[in-house]
């Protein structure tokens, strides 16, 4: 794991000045204490870090809860009614883990992941706009697009319009001059700047344009503009901090629905993620998918025993990570480190980074997951693999993640239908003469329920006094149904004098009287009857 500690130290900065906004917004968007979102951060890094068997994904509180979190809280009776449905979820994610349910990542599509990669990248782009400008009105880590402020996605960028900081603003746009002239020149000049991240740079940057310019009117920035992170007195006041559970509450069937919804969406998230970041793994690892499911459940419980929130695998934080040359878990696990640390040490110079420079942080993410030449690529592999991908995108930026997913798997599953349909069998006419038609028909190597409509269609077309050839020789599964529909097709084919040869690994049988009986022989049982 420390093999590559030169690669994953910087990392693990540059995915600690990402989580840190993400943490705290995520946690004042779900109505929760600020303190639980770092909670789970840090849990999320160190603990899920070490039990995971993803070399690159990072954990933390995920977005795409905040909304079940928000109504939870209120509809429980507390936040500490909440955390006992926290400690639950776990437990039941655990349980998906040894039940295997993890398997569920393998069937997703994948331009269904590539759209929901790029769905993401452009709701960060969007979502940081307001936060470049100054304009702080929505929190950090509200993905959604109807905001917990009122607004949406887009009203809250014309709303910039009107109020932008002259000061944020200024620092934003050094701060990403710099990490583009990091990324695109300086990186590939000497190993310091590799060793130096350019998000380390802004941020430092960041600090000393607050200190210099503290109490300006026009060019300084106000507190309002700045991360927020609470400031503990002493030992007593970081203790009270934490939240524990009321465990009275667990007879409640209200917190056993709420675990049960955290726990399935939660799962899912985690298994999106985990199968998006190994494809953006540039050395291609595979991550056990049960295992993963058993770090969040046990993340997960500990996160709500200590007045923590929910945790997923999160992409934005994970891509993050590889885009700033993460390469083992090392980097996921000092992110948590620098979490903890940050909030022992250093809360008061952490409350001197302005959003904004972060927002410029964000940006160069979102743009690495959202390049237009993706959108090139994904038309020109045919428009099978471009709808789901664009009905993705379109959902996760104009509702959320998961609809977005929904939405996009449903496309793909239509696709797949029609696929099928289309692939279901060949059909070819041999010879047309006065006597009648001669026709072939070959089935497919699999042939499905799903394919009725099209067999049916075809059998159907098939003009009276034909001679029909069947020819099922190479297909290793023929469906019940489509047996029961050439079943039904042989009575009616005696009335309009259509002469069947069926031919099979179990022979060749001319009109079989019993389709059913016929696929019940076993293989190679030759019957050649003319």
């Amino acid at each position: 794991m420390f093999k590559y500690i030169k690669n994953d130290l910087p990392a693990s900065i540059v995915v600690f000045f990402v989580a840190l906004p993400l943490c705290l917004g995520i946690a004042l968007a779900s109505g929760a204490p600020l303190f639980s979102g770092l909670i789970a951060g840090i849990i999320g890094g160190i603990v899920v870090g070490a039990l995971s068997g993803s070399q690159i994904g990072v954990s933390g509180p995920a977005a795409g809860l905040a909304a079940i979190v928000l109504t939870a809280i209120g509809t429980l009776g507390g936040y500490q009614n909440f955390l006992v449905a926290v400690v639950i979820a776990g437990l039941i994610q655990i349980l998906f883990g040894v039940l295997r349910a993890g398997v569920i990542a393998y069937y997703f599509p994948s331009s269904v992941i590539k759209g929901m990669l790029t769905g993401i990248g452009i709701i960060i782009i969007l979502k940081q706009i307001p936060h470049f400008f100054g304009y702080d009105a929505d929190p950090e880590g509200d993905w959604a697009f109807f905001q917990v402020d009122g607004e949406n996605t887009f009203s809250e960028i014309v709303n910039t319009i009107n109020s932008i900081s002259p000061g944020a603003s200024l620092i934003a746009i050094i701060a990403l001059a710099i990490l583009i002239l990091w990324n695109q020149v300086l990186s590939k000049k000497a190993k310091i700047f590799e060793l130096v991240q350019g998000p380390l740079v802004a941020v430092v940057l960041g600090i000393l344009y607050y200190a210099f310019t503290k109490g300006e009117a026009i060019w300084g920035i106000a507190d309002e503009h700045l991360v927020k992170v609470p400031v503990p007195e002493g030992f007593e006041s970081f203790i009270g901090l934490f939240s524990f559970p009321n465990f009275s509450a667990i007879t409640n069937t209200e917190i056993w629905i709420t675990a049960f919804t955290m726990a399935l969406v939660a799962s899912l998230e985690t298994l999106l993620c985990v199968e998006a970041t190994d494809k953006l793994d540039p050395l291609k690892r595979v991550t056990p998918a049960n295992r993963e499911l058993l770090a969040q459940g046990i993340g997960n419980s500990l996160s709500g025993l200590i007045g923590g929130l929910p945790i997923t695998q999160v992409i934005v934080r994970s891509s993050a990570n590889i885009q700033s040359g993460g390469r083992t878990k090392l980097s996921a696990i000092l992110h948590g480190f620098l979490l903890l640390a940050s909030v022992l040490i250093i809360p008061r110079l952490l409350n001197m980074i302005p959003l904004s420079v972060l927002a410029a942080i964000l940006f160069i993410v979102g743009y690495k997951l959202a390049k237009p030449s993706l959108f090139k690529t994904m038309f020109k592999a045919g428009w099978k693999q471009f709808i789901p991908f664009i009905v993705t995108v379109v959902g996760i930026v104009f509702a959320d993640l998961l609809v977005g997913i929904t939405l996009g798997l449903g496309v793909g599953i239509i696709v797949i239908l029609i696929k099928s349909y289309q692939n279901s069998h060949f059909l070819h006419i041999q010879e047309k003469g006065n006597d009648g038609h001669r026709i072939k028909m070959t089935l497919a190597e699999e042939v499905t329920f799903f394919n009725k409509g099209a067999i049916l269609k075809e059998l159907d077309r098939i003009p009276e006094n034909s001679y029909l050839e069947l020819d099922v020789a190479n297909t290793k599964y023929l469906d019940n149904d489509i047996i029961e529909i050439l079943q039904d097709f042989g009575s009616k084919a005696k009335n309009r004098n259509i002469h069947i040869k069926l031919i099979s690994e179990r022979g060749i049988e001319d009109n079989p009287e019993d389709y059913i009986q016929f696929f019940k022989k076993p293989k190679n049982q030759h019957n050649n009857s003319k």
